[in-house]
């Protein structure tokens, strides 16, 4: 399903002409994030309420996931195949440590 998708970011991407720079599709993917957290913050009363779901947050969120598949277009990666990579890390890592965050022990004496 995630191919179908990066295949119509591409054919999008061909037929409106957009750039293929991965560093100005990674800045345009920060941008976007930035667009999503703006509006989960308005959203949520910057973290004090539950978070409504919006049409502008689902506008900012596919913005985001449009940004992230024209990264893997510009880099020349298949977005299903880094997944599936990251999702089995994840599996083994819980499996390992029973968390998926990557969690380093505390140093005794650092603040």
């Amino acid at each position: 399903m995630m191919r179908e998708e990066q295949a119509k970011v591409s054919a999008f991407i061909q037929a409106y002409g957009l750039g293929q720079n991965p560093q100005a599709r990674m800045l345009d993917l920060i941008s976007e994030v930035g667009e999503l957290s703006k509006e989960l913050l308005k959203a949520s009363g910057y973290g004090e309420l539950p978070v409504e779901l919006t049409a502008s947050i689902k506008e900012e969120l596919g913005d985001c996931l449009f940004s992230v598949l024209c990264l893997s277009e510009a880099l020349g990666t298949d977005a299903q195949e880094a997944l599936d990579m990251v999702l089995r890390k994840y599996e083994q890592r819980f499996a390992a440590t029973g968390q998926i965050g990557n969690v380093k022990p505390a140093t005794p004496g650092a603040t």
